[in-house]
């Protein structure tokens, strides 16, 4: 599993032209990649990694301020471009193995207490960020 996650000050996911997602607010924006073998373990790593990062100002967590989380699907992650001049997805999780595990990581952060906006899995996305600082990690389980 792999994310990138960006400190914003707000952003949104619009679909066909309709928000879909958004936060207003100072939070995180997580892209989230899933592989052929994440299972459990790697989404409640990532949900918990996410949640508890000092990644805001003054060193604070999401959980440490209640920011919210807008997370998106993004197999792009797992992009191989090595090879030639075009990428290919095969690390990338297939749709029926992918959604599973990307509403598994939102219903943990869920769980955990975070205000999560979602972004519609496989859907051709827009996404709108300000980003604050800019801040942006790469996390990998």
């Amino acid at each position: 599993m792999r994310a990138v996650i960006q400190r914003v000050l707000r952003a949104s996911i619009s679909v066909e032209g309709e928000v879909v997602g958004a936060i207003d607010e100072p939070g995180l924006l997580v892209y989230l990649g899933i592989t052929h073998t994440d299972g459990p373990a790697e989404i409640a790593w990532m949900a918990r990694k996410v949640w508890d990062l000092r990644l805001l100002r003054e060193e604070r967590s999401a959980s440490d301020v209640g920011a919210p989380v807008l997370v998106v699907s993004q197999f792009t992650l797992y992009g191989d471009a090595r090879k030639g001049r075009r990428p290919t997805w095969q690390a990338a999780a297939p749709g029926p193995v992918g959604e599973p595990a990307y509403d598994a990581v939102c219903a943990e952060l869920a769980r955990l207490g975070a205000h999560v906006e979602r972004g519609v899995f496989g859907a051709d996305m827009q996404v709108e960020s300000v980003n604050d600082g800019p801040v942006t990690l790469i996390l990998e389980r």
